[in-house]
């Protein structure tokens, strides 16, 4: 399980320091794509594979099913450590989440997401504004705490 937020820097090559602990639940190889909310989702190989069952589960002629399929896949990129603990975030990736210098790494469950540091702030201010209403609306999918 991934747990915590953690502040990084990408450098000008694209590389970016995941925490140790992430490190070693993603394993040696893992997988990055476009996220929601404008950040990259980072998956380990068992989670991605279970997350691609899923969704070749969904109907192919429907035409959301086929546009998130089609940006989730067409977005990702398999990865690996250098010899520094870095992963080379690609450049379209970087892109589409702003990557540009300060970031940050949360661990969210079953995956590692990497944000724009501004970005993230703003993002959690405005849920963190709402946690009640959104605690709220959950109950409808027997979450309690």
């Amino acid at each position: 399980m991934f747990l915590g937020e953690f502040q990084h820097t990408i450098d000008d090559k694209g590389r970016i320091i995941i925490p140790a602990k992430f490190r070693e639940a993603l394993g040696t190889d893992f997988i990055i794509t476009r996220g929601l909310d404008n950040c990259l989702f980072v998956y380990p190989r068992e989670e991605w594979g279970q997350l691609e069952q899923k969704i070749k589960s969904l109907p192919s002629m429907a035409a959301n099913a086929r546009a998130f399929s089609r940006l989730l896949f067409s977005g990702a990129s398999e990865c690996e450590w250098d010899k520094q603990g870095r992963v080379n975030v690609p450049n379209h990736l970087r892109d589409y989440a702003k990557l540009d210098k300060e970031c940050t790494v949360i661990g969210v469950s079953s995956r590692v997401e990497i944000w724009d540091k501004a970005t993230w702030e703003e993002y959690s201010r405005q849920s963190a504004e709402s946690f009640n209403e959104i605690a709220e609306k959950l109950v409808d999918f027997d979450f309690n705490f």
